[in-house]
């Protein structure tokens, strides 16, 4: 009979844990051999680019409405100035209803510093982009009857920027085909409590209550001072975009247009960066993405608040 193996002894090499391998080193993402950037760089330098494009593309948007607008505001003043002077020379201003966007009347307010402000037919967005805009509905400044008149109070000239520092007894005058008028400030209004004034002929002149994104209107009346010249009538009703604080919602067809030509134009100056001399491609397309992008403004800021 055999006798039972010893266990073998347990040394303290036994006790001792073998070491884990090793994990693997992490395998690097190969680099573009043209760039020299990982698949990872690159995407986060494409998000920053289209972060920073963004970002460009906003404060351009804003550059635009504070500095841009009031120049394109001025010139369209100027012009139309010269074009409604020949009128009231050659007696053929309109006295009755007229087209959109052409000057009507002339506005004075020395109170705040305005003269000589061509007031255009119409209140859409675009009609006050060129100056004051006449309600159509309404009569003209200086006929029977109460005469409206819009104006913006931040963008594109902002000619009513300063129509609540008007004080009663301060004086109004407007000039039309049919002479020239005066009326005095008496009365005061917002959006939620309109102008009531048992006078006939009397001018209010419309703004948003903000300088920033209006969220009502601002209302100032005036009085005729004397009589009132005839009112021939025959105006034409209001659209949805003549109203206080209206978008043009229009101008969001041509909005998508003029951005996708902006977006072709810049591809094709990349494009032909690539084939042509760099410096060459930029500046020869650069005048044509300047007014692709003018326009694109152009229609974004018919979209905001007309009185804006």
């Amino acid at each position: 009979m055999t006798a039972p193996a010893l266990e073998k002894p347990v040394t303290p090499a036994r006790l001792t844990k073998e070491p884990a391998p090793a994990a693997p080193a992490p395998v690097p993402e190969p680099a573009d051999p043209g760039t020299g950037t990982t698949p990872a760089r690159r995407r986060f330098l494409q998000a920053a680019w289209a972060v920073s494009l963004l970002a460009a593309l906003t404060l351009g948007f804003v550059g635009y409405l504070f500095t841009l607008s009031h120049l394109q505001e001025k010139h369209f003043q100027s012009t139309a100035y010269k074009t409604f002077r020949d009128q009231l020379g050659r007696a053929v201003a309109p006295t009755g209803a007229a087209a959109d966007g052409d000057p009507v009347a002339l506005l004075d307010i020395p109170a705040i510093g305005l003269h000589r402000a061509v007031v255009v037919e119409g209140t859409t967005g675009r009609d006050l982009m060129r100056g004051p805009g006449h309600r159509r509905d309404t009569a003209l400044p200086g006929q029977s009857g109460v005469s409206v008149v819009f104006g913006r109070g931040a963008s594109f000239g902002a000619p009513f920027a300063d129509l609540s520092k008007l004080r009663v007894g301060d004086k109004i005058e407007a000039t039309t085909g049919q002479g020239r008028f005066t009326y005095t400030v008496n009365v005061y209004g917002d959006g939620d409590h309109p102008i009531s004034d048992p006078a006939r002929n009397r001018l209010v002149l419309v703004t948003g209550d903000s300088s920033w994104i209006p969220g009502s209107t601002a209302l100032i009346g005036a009085r005729l001072d004397g009589d009132p010249e005839v009112n021939p009538g025959g105006r034409p009703a209001t659209v949805p975009y003549d109203k206080a604080l209206a978008a043009d919602k229009s101008a969001l067809a041509a909005l998508q247009l003029w951005s996708l030509g902006l977006l072709g134009a810049v591809v094709a100056a990349l494009v032909l960066a690539r084939v042509w001399h760099r410096s060459a491609a930029y500046l020869s397309l650069a005048p044509v993405i300047g007014a692709l992008l003018w326009a694109v403004y152009e229609n974004a800021a018919a979209l905001l608040p007309n009185l804006y």
